[in-house]
């Protein structure tokens, strides 16, 4: 990947507010966020912790996204369910697909800030790298989102090994959609 480009725009500390984020989200077709994020009692209060407020599922889910292709959700708790709907499947990644995205990483439970963006690194590098195009005209393609998720798994698997430590790191990634 190094001396490839692939346009991004990040948005970090006073400038990550719920306004210019779900602004940013409908021009975008991936949208990766690495923050801290809160599965509700109420699963559409369930959240995205921005700099202002926490960015709320129903807020997300009432957004016209015409270019959603996938999400990464680098934040805790946003695959898991609510204890009092085991059979429902009403968490954020499951919400954003809802709102139109072909595919979402998520977490089961909280992660490791240490080693997550190790595994956001890899996920990214197979992406570009499986788009099967010439150098400097790769693009993110979401159709092997869950193969370059597995591909990243497997690089800190082989990394920290299958000690219970190392599980709580890999474990609590999941992959969603197509």
């Amino acid at each position: 990947m190094e001396g490839e480009h692939i346009e991004s725009l990040w948005l970090n500390d006073d400038v990550a507010t719920t306004a210019r984020v779900t602004e940013e989200m409908k021009t975008h077709s991936w949208v990766h966020f690495a923050c801290h994020a809160i599965q509700d009692e109420d699963p559409l209060k369930s959240g995205i912790h921005l700099y202002d407020r926490r960015l709320e599922l129903l807020e997300m889910m009432k957004q016209q996204i015409p270019h959603a292709d996938h999400v990464f959700l680098s934040a805790c708790q946003t695959g898991t369910g609510d204890k009092k709907l085991l059979d429902e499947v009403a968490h954020i990644a499951a919400g954003m697909l809802a709102v139109g995205y072909r595919g979402v990483v998520g977490t089961m439970w909280s992660i490791s800030d240490i080693h997550g963006p190790e595994i956001a690194r890899g996920f990214y590098e197979h992406i570009v790298n499986a788009s099967g195009e010439e150098v400097g005209k790769r693009r993110l393609d979401s159709s092997c989102a869950a193969r370059a998720l597995d591909h990243s798994i497997q690089k800190i698997r082989k990394k920290l090994g299958d000690t219970e430590d190392a599980l709580l790191t890999w474990v609590p990634y999941v992959h969603f959609g197509l």
